[in-house]
C-alpha cells in the first residue's frame, strides 16, 4: 500500500494510527499542503486525488481511496484485529458520530486551503485566522465533550479500546493543544488524550507542529 500524506495533517495522522494499531505498513508519499504552490494544488496530485487532500491511499490491488473515515474503516474490514468498531450497533453508531462530528464539524473549517481563502478572499492575516480555527475548535470540541460525557462508559470514548472515535480525537485535541485551547476545560476528552498518549500507536503518529 502507499499512503499519500502530510505530516501536520490531523487527517493523516488519523490513518497512519490505524496502521499502526493494525500492525500494517504503507509506503509514504509526501504531498505539501501549504500555500498557494503546494503540491496539493497542482495537476499532479490533483490527477491522483481530484479534491487534491491528504491523506489518500493506493490499495494493494490499485485502487485509490480518499477520506480518513473511509480509509480507516477499510483497514479494519481488510484486518479484523484490534477491531476498530465497538461490538454493538449503538456503540458503532456513537463512535461514527463522533469521528464525523470532529472530521465534518470541526476539521472541515481548518485545513490550509481554508486558511488560503480567509487571507485572499478578506484579507485575514495570521491572527485573524488563528482566531477564526480556536473558535470553530472550542464551539466543536465542547459539543464532542458534551457528546461523550453523556455516554461515556469505559476508558476511552466508547468503551475500553480504542475505536475510530478515539483515532478522531486524538489528532484534534493534540491541534487545539497547539491552538492554545487548555484541554482541561473538557475534562472526559482530556482524560481519554491522556490515556491515548500513553500508547505508542497514537503518540508516534501524532499530527507533527507547522513550522
Amino acid at each position: 500500500m502507499k499512503l499519500y500524506q502530510n505530516e501536520i495533517s490531523s487527517a493523516t495522522s488519523r490513518v497512519r494510527i490505524a496502521l499502526a494499531l493494525k500492525g500494517l505498513t504503507a509506503e509514504a508519499l509526501p504531498v505539501t499542503i501549504l500555500g498557494e504552490n503546494s503540491e496539493s494544488r497542482q495537476a499532479g496530485y490533483r490527477s491522483v486525488n481530484p479534491q487534491g487532500l491528504v491523506p489518500a491511499l493506493l490499495t494493494d490491488s490499485g485502487v485509490l481511496l480518499t477520506q480518513s473515515l473511509a480509509i480507516v474503516e477499510y483497514l479494519d474490514e481488510i484486518k479484523p484485529e484490534p477491531r476498530l468498531l465497538p461490538d454493538t450497533a449503538e456503540g458503532r453508531a456513537l463512535a461514527r458520530s463522533i469521528a464525523l462530528a470532529i472530521a465534518a464539524e470541526i476539521h472541515a473549517l481548518l485545513p490550509p486551503r481554508i486558511g488560503l481563502h480567509l487571507k485572499t478572499a478578506f484579507q485575514a492575516d495570521a491572527d485573524a485566522i488563528a482566531a477564526w480555527s480556536r473558535h470553530w475548535v472550542g464551539e466543536g470540541m465542547g459539543a464532542v465533550e458534551t457528546m461523550i460525557a453523556g455516554r461515556r462508559q469505559g476508558a476511552f470514548v466508547v468503551g475500553d479500546r480504542p475505536s475510530i472515535a478515539d483515532i478522531f480525537l486524538f489528532p484534534q485535541a493534540i491541534s487545539a493543544r497547539r491552538l492554545g485551547l487548555d484541554l482541561t476545560q473538557w475534562p472526559n476528552i482530556a482524560e481519554i488524550v491522556a490515556k491515548l498518549e500513553a500508547i505508542p500507536a497514537f503518540h508516534e503518529n501524532a499530527p507533527a507542529p507547522r513550522k
